[in-house]
């Protein structure tokens, strides 16, 4: 059975020959670059040294290149946009090495410069004549999103100034998504899930606009949080024009990319605290289920694409609603939260979600356990969730740097070895 066929398989909610396998396919299913390094020095793919390319700047998340893949046995590939998180594109390598000694390769905008005090900015599409957009202080793995928010009046706050970073998709990038895809569907026997971007709505992440030289409007994470209870009938001009734009663009790449690609990002958006919701059902109703409505209404009815929605934390009050707005598949499941038990998700959502993720929890399990409790919990989570399809494996969110190389030895041994059907 091939990757693709496998992973069509599990969507449907049907047991291929083994439970698929995701890492990297997203900029929420990767590794961290340091631990990519680790991995294949382990696995003997590279000689000592041998620099890893950071593909999300980020999150600095590492390439899973096609000899790691095969070495996992990974079956999904990902379709993304020609530019990264701080607006520059992937290309330009150059050497570079993380602060805990970790050899890269990084885009030619990259900024490689540090502050004095050892600090390195990263800034909108690499131009430093602009404020900064991206922190990452001295001796840390990951970069902050720096805000800028401009003054606020709201006399004269206008929806428009939360649009300018979206509008019509150019030629250019329509022609990189329509041969990208092309390239993963005829080389690779991948199943191929893309980010198209433009459809997330409220996604924190996206609100500070770290690819942006100018970010007008709410901008600040704290200001955008209290907007959707005091400035809700902004937020709602803001996502209805959003959605139009998207749905437009949409017709567009489908043209462009056809059935090659099996599902979609659709939300990175995250409602969940370790604890409970952000909001309520009713604010998530009210809000945002409207747009996720019309936008999973149009790929079932436009195209074959599964609709894939990433949500971190507790999000067990807002799973039927999700499902209500036509998710097919969530994502990291984040089990170690309350009221997201494993059986019983997949007891009450099963059949109408693919759980992707939820294999082994990134937060305590893999970087503070031992291999045989990863191994554990790698073999509890492919039996409960495994069953019957619908679902593919992926840790709990990105892999973190400083995990043990043993540990992820043993996640990856455990699936090639306890993941086939039938499930013991």
């Amino acid at each position: 059975m091939t990757s693709r066929e496998r992973v069509r398989k599990a969507l449907g909610h049907q047991e291929a020959d083994r439970v698929p396998l995701d890492l990297g396919a997203t900029a929420v299913t990767g590794m961290h670059v340091s631990s990519v390094h680790q991995l294949r020095q382990a696995l003997g793919l590279d000689p000592p040294g041998t620099p890893v390319k950071v593909v999300e700047p980020y999150q600095m998340l590492g390439e899973i290149a096609p000899d790691l893949m095969e070495a996992l046995g990974v079956d999904v590939v990902g379709l993304g946009g020609p530019r990264g998180f701080f607006g520059f594109p992937n290309e330009g390598w150059k050497d570079w090495r993380t602060f805990d000694g970790t050899p890269v390769l990084v885009p030619r905008d990259f900024n490689t410069v540090p502050e004095p005090n050892g600090d390195i900015l990263m800034y909108p599409g690499g131009d430093r004549s602009v404020p900064p957009s991206g922190h990452m202080p001295k001796d840390g793995f990951y970069f902050d999103a720096v805000v800028r928010q401009e003054p606020i009046d709201e006399a004269r706050l206008d929806p428009e100034d939360n649009l300018v970073e979206f509008g019509p998709i150019s030629d250019a990038d329509l022609e990189h998504f329509r041969r990208e895809a092309d390239r993963l569907y005829t080389t690779t026997d991948k199943a191929i899930i893309a980010n198209f971007g433009g459809t997330a709505f409220g996604d924190i992440a996206l609100v500070p606009a770290p690819w942006m030289k100018r970010t007008p409007g709410v901008r600040a994470i704290d200001e955008w949080y209290v907007s959707l209870h005091t400035r809700p009938d902004y937020v709602l001009r803001v996502f209805e024009r959003q959605c139009e734009i998207a749905l437009a663009n949409l017709e567009k790449i489908r043209a462009a990319v056809g059935d090659r690609v099996v599902a979609v990002f659709v939300t990175g958006t995250d409602f969940g605290t370790q604890g409970g919701p952000f909001c309520s059902p009713a604010s998530y109703r009210k809000l945002f289920k409207p747009f996720h409505v019309q936008v999973n209404r149009w790929l079932h009815a436009k195209t074959s694409w599964k609709s894939f929605i990433h949500s971190c934390g507790s999000v067990r009050a807002l799973l039927p609603d999700f499902v209500e707005a036509g998710f097919d598949i969530l994502n990291p499941v984040q089990c170690s939260a309350a009221k997201m038990d494993a059986a019983e998700l997949k007891a009450e959502f099963g059949a109408s979600l693919t759980f992707w993720g939820g294999g082994v929890d990134t937060q305590k399990t893999l970087p503070f356990g031992t291999p045989d409790a990863v191994r554990a919990q790698v073999r509890e989570r492919l039996r409960t969730f495994g069953r019957g399809g619908g679902f593919v494996f992926n840790t709990i969110h990105n892999v973190q740097a400083r995990t043990p190389v043993a540990n992820l030895l043993a996640l990856y041994e455990t699936v090639r070895e306890h993941g086939r059907y039938p499930l013991g």
